[in-house]
């Protein structure tokens, strides 16, 4: 046998070993999230994790092994874990599709965990719905969406978002989320790490977790407004990380950073090189001063925007991303092996919806958002007044609260909200949505009242 046949062999062993190794523990791991879902307690475990990789750090140091290579690694294994633990996560969506279906059985249903405006889509919708046929918006087109089309949109972004914003700047896709995925996807390598500020909008972390890339989170917590800790934020960063996400004003919380705060965060991004991931998807329901990530004009910012909320689009599945043009050649790559393009019917929609007024809209949330705060004083839970969006995220008053045993208790009443855990690790939350008239918001609450003074 050959010297390089020995160490072929060699290595062969070691391999076998290490997944020997990996098999013993995942089977802990699955153990360790067993007892995490008994006693109530999040998949992850933060200063758990930074404990381990201070001893990684080291070990790598005392052997030789590359730093990055050894922390790398180490992110592997932390989301094998959190994939392990995390198959019984509940979520709104899994609430609304829990809800839809008690609905097919007869049952009728209070549907406040979404954020779906009950409102139609403006008037020029509709108008444009039956021109497409004759306008000739039938056939495959541009995967970055439609020449006039992101015209517009960038005229719209220029106008809106404070900073210069051109056609080659802008991608249509399939609904904001999927600009989420095509962002993380195309520009994070798996063991890369992405900074996330919680609660969050769970699909980051899904979209994160999917692409192999570690989630480091940064908790926010009620008592201090959900203000994050810019030197915590900054004490994450490490070579690994790569993007950090921020969504304001923020599902659920609907807080809005202060400039300061922005200014800070963006001041960290551009010194550690980062990716800077902004969902403004609810910018047009801010009820105080709000800044936009395109306005600060750094070329690693991806800025996602949709027609769902604002113009009561969600069934149409658009929106689309403002980001520099070698990113949106990046992920309109991606788009179009995944997908060709954007209908272009529904682009050609979304396009006319551009000239709605849609302030009326804004106003209507907001009024229902004041009703259900008022409403809210009255109950026996805590919360901050949000600065925009369209949530309550409220903290039950009651010890060993379970947000995910309530939410299904509440189906039972013909309420749906969503529970605290799907935007972190919130067990004592529950998030409700302002998207139905005030008349049935205020049955909504009376019954949520009731199922609280049950609750044992």
């Amino acid at each position: 046998m050959s010297d390089i046949d020995k160490l072929r062999d060699k290595m062969d062993r070691i391999t076998l070993d290490m997944l020997k190794l990996l098999r013993e523990r995942n089977n802990t791991a699955k153990e360790i999230g067993n007892l995490k879902n008994n006693l109530g307690l999040g998949i992850t475990n933060e200063e758990r994790e930074n404990q381990l990789r201070t001893k990684v750090q080291s070990l790598c140091t005392e052997i030789g092994l590359d730093e990055k290579t050894g922390l790398t690694m180490l992110n592997f294994l932390l989301n094998e874990s959190v994939k392990i633990q995390s198959t019984n996560k509940q979520t709104h969506l899994s609430v609304f599709l829990k809800a839809k279906e008690l609905e097919k059985q007869g049952k009728k249903i209070i549907h406040m965990e979404i954020g779906e405006p009950d409102f139609p889509p403006p008037k020029t919708v509709n108008n444009a719905l039956s021109q497409v046929y004759d306008m000739g918006y039938t056939k495959y087109g541009d995967s970055k969406g439609m020449m006039e089309f992101r015209e517009d949109l960038a005229r719209y972004a220029t106008k809106t978002f404070g900073a210069k914003v051109n056609i080659q700047n802008i991608l249509v896709s399939p609904g904001a989320r999927f600009s989420v995925f095509l962002a993380i996807s195309t520009l994070l390598n798996p063991g890369n790490e992405i900074i996330i500020i919680e609660p969050a909008w769970p699909a980051y972390r899904d979209n994160a977790l999917n692409s192999g890339v570690k989630i480091r989170t940064i908790h926010t917590s009620l008592e201090n407004r959900w203000e994050p800790e810019i030197g915590e934020i900054e004490g994450t960063v490490n070579q690994n990380t790569k993007m950090i996400v921020i969504n304001y004003p923020n599902n659920p919380t609907g807080k809005i950073l202060s400039e300061k705060s922005l200014d800070q965060i963006m001041n960290i991004s551009i010194k550690n090189n980062l990716y800077v991931l902004s969902d403004e998807i609810y910018s047009s329901y801010a009820f105080k001063n709000w800044k936009s990530v395109i306005s600060y004009e750094y070329n690693k910012s991806i800025v996602t925007q949709s027609f769902s909320k604002s113009h009561a689009m969600t069934g149409f599945r658009i929106g689309y991303t403002v980001s520099n043009s070698e990113i949106i050649d990046k992920m309109a790559k991606l788009q179009a092996l995944a997908m060709t393009n954007v209908s272009e019917p529904t682009q050609y929609v979304a396009m006319k919806a551009l000239e709605a007024d849609i302030t009326d809209n804004i106003k209507t949330i907001k009024t229902r958002l004041q009703y259900m705060i008022k409403k809210a004083n009255s109950m026996k839970i805590e919360f901050v007044e949000p600065d925009g969006a369209m949530y309550l995220f409220a903290r039950m008053k009651k010890h060993h609260f379970d947000s995910v045993e309530f939410t299904n208790k509440l189906l039972d009443y013909g309420v749906a909200v969503a529970p605290g855990v799907g935007f972190g690790n919130y067990q004592e939350f529950i998030r409700i949505s302002a998207c139905q008239p005030e008349e049935t918001l205020n049955q909504g609450m009376r019954i949520i009242e009731e199922a609280m003074r049950t609750e044992k």
